[in-house]
């Protein structure tokens, strides 16, 4: 499908989707065309629809890999080869609250790093909520000292903000870059290139900084991320601030963390606790 793919390429270039999407949604095509063996333009519905169902029965995917598998295929019918169909069922978004780290678990993941570079990137991420493909392609330039804050330049959606860089982050930081001088632009660039650091890469030092330090909860680098919005949300910070510096497109993305954060009320206990304990029946 090299003729297709370009074409397709292009429409997702000129749409803005960034370069992970752009993957994930050619990766679904191919996929498409590798399961009947032909060109996928030459598909009727009834295959397309058969192919997303055997995600789900043969190859049990979860339902958030089906539905960006779908959405791939609806995007090269629709923009590729104008052939739109709307009658592509896919599995409703599941609605889950993400597993969160303790303080204490996150001080042990970042104690348990082996190089000052590995501590300052896993620091740099916790430290204002950043998404592995942010803290990766953070610049020299982003440091704003003054303001004590993080530029974070075109993050998902193709957004610019701002997020926290408090005195100890900035600390490190400057002690990193004294230590290692890192090829500008970059932050954290790859050892022998000039390029930023791949995602996979942090995702290994986060894997084994947590293996080291006996934390079994699940999830990858993503969840020092959760772990900076539950610990706002119990230190006090208003949503409308957290959803600035987080920078997801809807505020409910926002409120789950409410959901999973230790609240006061959850401090205090339930009303049961608090029943005078001489009008309960004896155990």
């Amino acid at each position: 499908m090299g003729e297709l793919r370009e074409l397709m390429h292009h429409a997702l270039v000129v749409r803005g989707l960034s370069p992970r999407t752009q993957e994930a949604y050619l990766a679904a095509v191919r996929g498409l065309a590798k399961y009947y063996h032909q060109r996928p333009d030459t598909l009727s519905e009834q295959q397309i629809q058969a192919y997303v169902r055997s995600l789900i029965e043969q190859r049990h995917l979860a339902p958030s890999s089906v539905r960006v598998a779908g959405m791939g295929l609806r995007f090269f019918y629709t923009h590729t080869v104008q052939r739109p169909f709307s009658n592509l069922p896919l599995p409703k978004r599941a609605k889950t609250l993400p597993t969160v780290l303790s303080r204490e678990e996150v001080a042990r993941i970042l104690a348990s790093t082996t190089t000052l570079r590995e501590r300052a990137l896993l620091m740099a991420t916790y430290g204002g909520g950043r998404r592995v493909s942010e803290v990766v392609r953070l610049r020299v330039s982003d440091i704003d000292a003054e303001r004590e804050m993080l530029r974070v330049e075109q993050g998902k959606g193709r957004k610019d903000r701002y997020t926290l860089l408090g005195p100890r982050l900035l600390a490190e930081l400057r002690h990193y870059w004294q230590v290692y001088r890192p090829t500008r632009p970059w932050l954290f660039p790859q050892r022998r290139k000039a390029v930023p650091m791949d995602p996979s890469t942090a995702q290994k030092i986060y894997y084994a900084a947590k293996q080291r330090a006996g934390v079994t909860k699940p999830g990858g680098i993503h969840a020092l991320r959760h772990a900076f919005a539950t610990h706002g949300v119990e230190g006090g910070m208003d949503l409308a601030t957290l959803h600035r510096l987080l920078g997801p497109d809807r505020i409910t993305t926002t409120m789950r963390y409410v959901h999973v954060a230790r609240s006061h009320a959850t401090t205090q206990g339930s009303p049961l606790e608090h029943l005078p304990a001489s009008l309960l029946p004896a155990g």
